[in-house]
């Protein structure tokens, strides 16, 4: 079968009708079962799955993201695991990027700082309690570059300065030249809204992309970076459609996604991708490639890009499923 133009595999599209699954951007059934786990309170679940990707940094970043969400309050539990265990990294990544995304979880509106100063205060101060917990981890795996991307994530929340910004991005590429997730963390510490240059942003975006093999899905840095462009640029939150991207714009992507081939074997990344893609084509109003790339995430939706539309990510990939005619149940 010819490759089309989006870049992705020769695999047929299965069905027209998407069941939706909120909060979940990956096909990993073993991460499916331990985020459950982990829900529940059963954190050795967790951590196995964890401990299982120790030697593939891109399975890794997934899956420490997606279990540190589920464990948000649930600190405690990651700690007392570190009693028994307090030479495992994988507890201390674990542990380092839950405060973090507890953290997140509580910030401030910026705009609202100023009457909220015993919250931002709360803010700070969990997203201080993530740094000994992934310094110690990158000590005890200092091949790891994991523990890097998340400190990426830390330093963004925390409005560290560039110097620390840019070091922390050598360390991290250093260690995963090509791994996904601290690409896209230095694409958004980049980004206009949070004090970088546009130009820089895209430069950097487009050299990740140029270096990407066929089947490395940071040809989607691309239309990510128009994402954070917009927002900042285009009053805050996008809404409408073809108005986002104009006709040049829109060819930027198209050729993005086209330097993209998924491959037999998808990347831990791809179903983030086609979000990004498909999202991106939505706006830009190219409705099939839109459809396509929609279709491809399997009903899981992902944060980035679908929080820049302003409200609830799954309704936003609801609403753009239906308009390019995909049943979602």
């Amino acid at each position: 079968m010819e490759q089309s133009r989006l870049g992705r595999a020769p695999t047929p599209v299965r069905g027209r009708t998407t069941r939706v699954i909120g909060g979940r951007p990956w096909t990993d059934p073993v991460l499916d079962h331990a985020v459950d786990a982990v829900h529940d309170r059963h954190l050795r679940g967790g951590a196995r799955a964890l401990a299982e990707a120790r030697h593939d940094p891109e399975l890794r970043s997934v899956r420490v993201e997606a279990l540190a969400k589920a464990a948000i309050g649930a600190g405690p539990y990651i700690e007392a695991l570190l009693t028994e265990d307090s030479a495992n990294p994988d507890l201390w990544l674990w542990l380092g990027r839950t405060r973090i995304e507890e953290g997140w979880r509580i910030r401030p509106d910026a705009r609202a700082r100023a009457v909220q100063a015993a919250g931002y205060t709360a803010y700070t101060k969990k997203m201080r309690e993530a740094r000994d917990p992934l310094l110690t981890a990158a000590r005890l795996w200092p091949d790891d570059p994991v523990p890097w991307e998340a400190m990426l994530w830390l330093a963004l929340g925390l409005d560290a300065d560039r110097e620390e910004k840019d070091e922390l991005w050598r360390q991290a590429y250093r260690r995963g030249p090509t791994l996904y997730g601290s690409h896209v963390a230095r694409v958004v510490s980049l980004s206009p809204q949070w004090g970088g240059l546009p130009e820089e942003m895209f430069e950097f975006a487009r050299v990740g992309m140029s270096t990407a093999g066929r089947e490395d899905p940071r040809s989607a840095l691309l239309p990510l970076a128009y994402f954070e462009y917009f927002v900042q640029e285009r009053q805050g939150i996008i809404r409408g459609s073809s108005s986002w991207f104009s006709a040049e714009e829109c060819r930027d992507v198209e050729v993005a996604a086209r330097g993209w081939f998924e491959g037999p074997r998808p990347h831990p990344r791809t179903i983030e991708a086609h979000n990004i893609f498909g999202a991106a084509f939505h706006l830009a109003d190219a409705r099939r490639p839109a459809r396509q790339h929609l279709l491809r995430t399997q009903g899981r939706p992902s944060s980035l890009p679908w929080a820049y539309l302003g409200g609830n990510e799954v309704g936003q990939y609801v609403k753009a499923c239906r308009h390019l005619n995909i049943t979602t149940v």
